[in-house]
């Protein structure tokens, strides 16, 4: 009997959305064959996952859950491959469960927080819907007053903590957050990398060439400013009452802003473009050939 290698489970359950378990026993009994133990499960059980699994599942929802002192809040992103899925009740049941054991067991490792009877649920829900499903990411705030806000489409989801302030407030400046998006805090947060990205971007505009060195850094520095503030929570203009920025909405009522959590459905996820006649062609060329 060939060896099997934890290389050969993984590629099994990438490419099945199965358990470890159920995919190490059927490499077992495939002596090892990866394309023969995906035959066979899909001879025993109507595997669907098999093809589901390798899409990239770029849609899904947002939740978060804070504890009732405001003292602590989680915020959790799970994919499907399309919209219609992230409206099934099956697949809404299954977040809420992923969300609550984030909440109760304080746990942001998603293989951690997956492994055991909600990964079984999972899988469970990829066969029965017949689409790729995974929990891409976890995130806790604690201590201070937490607290969060969810867009009515669940596809944006903020937590925000304040030091001092109340829930009132944090929720207001997670629903700012989630509306304007703001990349840091305060301006002196913002990396680096960005301002000297930004820079080369200001230099190439047209309004910029053939001026003197000294004309160009006058104008670089103020753009700069201008680009700092515009991305900085503090310097922004509050969405319910754009006359106070939200620095000072906080300062007012006795609190700073320590941190933020914003989950976007899909942010940063490459979204496959696939065509619709060449993918019926290909499942058509597939079936004629077994």
């Amino acid at each position: 009997m060939a060896a099997i290698s934890a290389s050969m489970v993984k590629e099994l359950r990438d490419r099945t959305g199965l358990g470890m378990m159920e995919c190490k026993k059927a490499l077992n009994e495939a002596d090892g064959d990866v394309e023969l133990a995906i035959e066979n499960l899909r001879k025993a059980s109507g595997l669907k996952a098999a093809k589901k699994a390798g899409r990239t599942a770029a849609d899904g929802v947002v939740s978060v859950k804070v504890a009732d002192d405001n003292a602590y809040g989680v915020a959790v992103e799970v994919n499907s491959e399309t919209d219609f899925v992230a409206r099934d009740q099956g697949f809404l049941a299954f977040v809420e469960k992923v969300v609550q054991k984030a909440f109760d067991a304080k746990q942001t490792d998603v293989a951690a927080l997956m492994d055991g009877e909600l990964e079984g649920e999972r899988e469970a829900l990829v066969q029965k819907i017949g689409e790729n499903i995974s929990v891409r990411r976890v995130a806790i705030l604690e201590g201070g007053v937490i607290d969060g806000y969810v867009h009515s489409n669940n596809r944006i989801a903020v937590l925000t903590q304040l030091e001092g302030g109340d829930a009132e407030l944090a929720r207001d400046v997670a629903m700012h957050v989630a509306a304007v998006n703001p990349q840091v805090i305060n301006p002196d947060d913002m990396p680096a990398e960005l301002v000297e990205k930004e820079k080369e971007i200001i230099k190439a505009q047209p309004d910029m060439e053939g001026k003197p060195d000294e004309i160009v850094e006058k104008m670089m520095v103020g753009r700069i400013n201008k680009f700092l503030k515009e991305g900085s929570l503090v310097e922004q203009p509050f969405v319910k009452n754009p006359e106070v920025k939200v620095g000072k909405l906080a300062k007012d009522a006795g609190a700073s802003i320590q941190s933020f959590v914003r989950f976007e459905v899909g942010d940063g996820i490459e979204k496959e473009t696939v065509d619709f006649a060449e993918e019926v062609a290909a499942q058509v060329k597939a079936s004629s050939k077994g």
